[in-house]
């Protein structure tokens, strides 16, 4: 079954793995959310790094 894809790159929507600006395609859908999540901590120190890394913290 086909899914639709993002490109990564210029943002355009695709079914094939790498769009046509040889960008990767990843799915627009966020994750699933759960109330036992076992990996959100994880989320969370890995955003608070990305965002003090791009020095908005």
């Amino acid at each position: 079954m086909l899914k639709i894809l993002k490109c990564k790159k210029c943002g355009d929507y695709t079914l094939k793995e790498t769009c046509s600006c040889n960008g990767k395609a990843i799915t627009p859908k966020p994750a699933k959310f759960s109330l036992e999540d076992k990996y959100a901590s994880y989320r969370r120190k890995a955003k608070l790094d990305s965002l003090k890394g791009e020095g908005l913290l």
